[in-house]
């Protein structure tokens, strides 16, 4: 059970952080110049992380093992930092857009799921993603 939790109450705790951040950028600074800090510190944290965590501390060996996945991640990284920022400078609340993303996301990732997957799409999820709409249309007004 603990092997379960653990990594959601990272997420959790780390997206409350990361939505804080976002939130409490200066509208006034260009927002990629912010991105290459952000992804400075980031990259500073992961090489330390790698360090203490691998036994065999061989950084060459284990970047050659990448593929395509990690370049793809870091440029929707770049994706979700940029369109989070603007969605708090256009104005969104921090309890609300979030909240609107992840729904959405939610909903389009089970028709991923579906097609790119062969995940079982049901009638019940189905239902869910309507229900999902209809909340969306209230957090909206």
């Amino acid at each position: 059970m603990w092997n379960m939790l653990w990594p959601i109450l990272i997420v959790v705790a780390t997206n409350t952080v990361y939505n804080i951040s976002a939130k409490s950028t200066p509208e006034n600074i260009n927002s990629f110049a912010s991105l290459s800090v952000t992804y400075l510190v980031a990259m500073i944290c992961s090489l330390s992380m790698y360090f203490i965590s691998s036994e065999k501390k061989n950084l060459l060996l284990e970047l050659s093992k990448a593929n395509w996945t990690t370049y793809a991640l870091g440029v929707a990284i770049v994706g979700l930092e940029f369109g989070f920022l603007c969605v708090y400078r256009a104005g969104w609340k921090i309890s609300t857009a979030n909240l609107f993303a992840s729904i959405t996301l939610s909903c389009v990732l089970l028709i991923v799921g579906f097609l790119l997957y062969k995940e079982t799409l049901s009638l019940r999820q189905i239902l869910g993603m309507g229900v999902c709409a209809v909340g969306l249309i209230l957090i909206a007004k």
